[in-house]
């Protein structure tokens, strides 16, 4: 199998986590067909043109969430919802719709706002509120200690701590503190989930892909790739 991803794409890194986790990384290759991404015409491969996308032999399987399922029933003696009772999976669902929904969607939606000179203070607090209400709800749910919910790495994990990465690094570049710095236990969850080692190698990732995109070499590597592909 295939996975198309993106170090920075937080729903990627959710599902490498989980890749990670599970100890299938060798079933698995990763792939960016940059020139094509970049040009607008992953599109030809995913219609929903986004990634990550899994390629099987059976044909190719679009969103995060999807993929986190299809993986766990492919595997499921690897399953990360593996022993979860009906209620530890409901909560571990109920962290990640949080992560994804309020979360990361709100930061994605501002960040044609990034550029102060053309930003509008309107759509950033109405967005920034989303994400602070879906913090508020996090503290509520999160556990106290420990993983995100239960006792071993979830599928709540893997959606959180690249949602989380995202609150800590960019939502301070739209003029607004870090939501994570108003918490108790999200902020301890937020240190203690970073030293894990298969999250850890995640944000790793995300955290070059960061880089690359701040110092311009990203752009350097798609125009590369771009030229080279025509």
């Amino acid at each position: 199998m295939k996975l198309y991803t993106g170090d920075l794409s937080p729903y990627s890194a959710k599902v490498r986590i989980q890749i990670y986790a599970m100890g299938i990384s060798d079933d698995i290759t990763f792939d960016l067909p940059i020139a094509t991404f970049y040009q607008g015409k992953f599109k030809d491969i995913s219609p929903i043109g986004r990634i990550p996308v899994l390629e099987t032999d059976e044909g190719i399987i679009p969103e995060s969430e999807v993929i986190a399922e299809y993986l766990d029933e492919l595997y499921p003696e690897k399953s990360l919802m593996q022993g979860k009772t009906l209620k530890e999976k409901a909560d571990i669902r109920v962290i990640s719709r949080i992560a994804d929904t309020y979360l990361m969607n709100n930061i994605f939606m501002a960040l044609s706002q990034l550029d102060p000179s053309k930003r509008n203070e309107a759509v950033i607090d109405l967005l920034m509120g989303q994400v602070e209400r879906g913090m508020a709800a996090l503290e509520k749910h999160i556990n106290a200690d420990g993983f995100a919910t239960g006792t071993t790495l979830s599928r709540a994990d893997a959606s959180l701590a690249p949602a989380l990465f995202m609150c800590e690094n960019t939502v301070p570049r739209f003029g607004r503190t870090s939501p994570i710095e108003g918490t108790t236990k999200v902020k301890d969850y937020w240190r203690r989930i970073q030293t894990n080692e298969h999250c850890k190698r995640a944000l790793d990732e995300m955290l070059r892909g960061l880089q690359a995109r701040m110092d311009g070499s990203e752009q350097k590597l798609a125009k590369a790739a771009i030229a080279k592909a025509t």
